[in-house]
């Protein structure tokens, strides 16, 4: 299949990654969000990111300005019906996830793969609402998608090969190492990160050490380039509340329960990068 043109449906933190790399890596892409805020927001966020590889020297003036040039941002779905294949980058919501699903099924030709960033949905669950569910498979970037070299792949129970060779030869012209997953909850990488990552929340509620003093432990003695509690902010305490949810319920296992210190920050409003505070204050 000859794939030119990709169409994303979210422009946040994820979303917005995803559009940058499949720009700069030749495709022209049509991203769309819910409003015209949510959209702005996404275009600055990628307009910022590729400024700063500019200044970095990674990117010439010419090379910045032919990446915007391939960027369409739009409020629906309706020009959807020009992409050659779609990826779903929205939040963690299998009930908006599905709706999504059934309006690309809708909009796009017959033959485009349908892919989802989701990091714990079950894909087979996404199918279900499309006319094509041999088309639909996971494609989970990881953030910041732009540095992040993984591609989780995601073959449903009704995923075709071709769609999976399809998802795979996308990857790897953004630049991405594929790896393929089962679709079971957490997949591969969230399947092991997760108890991880509440480990060290556990440990930081009870008071057996500060969170600087975690995180460094983490990242000279394990050679993690960020540390349990700065990586929970960067995926959005939200998130990982969401997937261990997920994770709990499929599995019951009590590695997968949510601390209350988790459960309560979310309350708050401390979801972490994305809302400013999290376990770190990222307002300065």
């Amino acid at each position: 299949m000859n794939i030119q043109t990709i169409g994303v449906i979210g422009c946040g933190l994820m979303g917005s990654g995803i559009v940058e790399v499949a720009a700069r890596t030749g495709f022209d892409v049509i991203v769309s969000e819910a409003n015209d805020d949510f959209l702005q927001a996404g275009l600055a966020r990628i307009d910022k990111s590729l400024g700063r590889a500019v200044k970095k020297g990674k990117l010439s003036e010419d090379e910045m300005a032919a990446i915007k040039a391939r960027i369409t941002g739009v409020v629906g779905l309706d020009a959807f019906k020009d992409v050659d294949l779609a990826i779903e980058a929205v939040s963690e919501n299998i009930d908006l996830k599905r709706s999504i699903f059934e309006k690309l099924d809708e909009v796009t030709r017959p033959e485009v793969v349908l892919a989802s960033n989701t990091s714990s949905i079950s894909i087979a669950a996404l199918a279900a609402v499309t006319r094509r569910p041999d088309k639909v498979v996971g494609m989970h970037f990881f953030n910041p998608v732009p540095v992040m070299a993984l591609l989780e792949l995601v073959r449903g129970i009704l995923t075709s090969d071709e769609t999976l060779a399809v998802a795979r030869e996308i990857g790897e012209r953004m630049g991405k190492t594929p790896v393929v997953a089962k679709d079971s909850p957490g997949f591969i990488v969230n399947r092991l990160l997760i108890p991880f990552l509440l480990d060290a929340i556990r440990m930081y509620e009870a008071g057996l050490a500060t969170k600087e003093d975690i995180d460094t432990g983490v990242k000279l003695g394990l050679n993690h380039p960020m540390g349990p509690l700065t990586l929970t902010d960067f995926v959005g305490l939200d998130t990982t509340l969401f997937v261990a949810d997920v994770l709990y319920e499929e599995y019951g296992d009590p590695n997968f329960k949510a601390p209350p210190l988790l459960r309560q920050m979310v309350a708050a409003g401390l979801l972490g990068r994305k809302s400013g505070q999290g376990f770190y204050d990222w307002r300065r």
